[in-house]
C-alpha cells in the first residue's frame, strides 16, 4: 500500500474570498502582520502499490479532485503503508 498526500490550492491569478475573509478576520483579531491568505484542500489516498501509482494519481486529480482551470495540484507519495 502507499499513502498519498494531495494538496490542492487556488493558481495565483484566483481570487480567494475565503482567504480574503479569513484575513481580514485574522487583521480584526489584532495580527495586522498578516499580508495574504490562501484557502486549500488537503486529501489522503490510500492505494494498492501498483507500478505506476503516480500516472493513477494525476488521473485521480484531473478527472475529480482538483479543478484544474482554477486549481494547482501536488502530491507526496510515501512508500509503505502498514494498517
Amino acid at each position: 500500500m502507499k499513502k498519498v498526500k494531495v494538496f490542492i490550492t487556488l493558481k495565483e491569478s484566483v481570487l480567494d474570498p475565503q482567504g480574503q475573509a479569513v484575513m481580514q478576520s485574522l487583521h480584526n483579531m489584532d495580527y495586522p502582520n498578516v499580508k495574504d491568505v490562501r484557502i486549500g484542500k488537503y486529501i489522503e489516498l490510500e492505494l494498492e502499490d501498483t507500478a505506476d501509482v503516480a500516472a493513477e494519481v494525476d488521473e485521480i486529480c484531473d478527472k475529480l479532485l482538483a479543478n484544474t482551470v482554477i486549481e494547482n495540484y501536488r502530491y507526496e507519495i510515501e512508500e509503505e503503508v502498514h494498517s
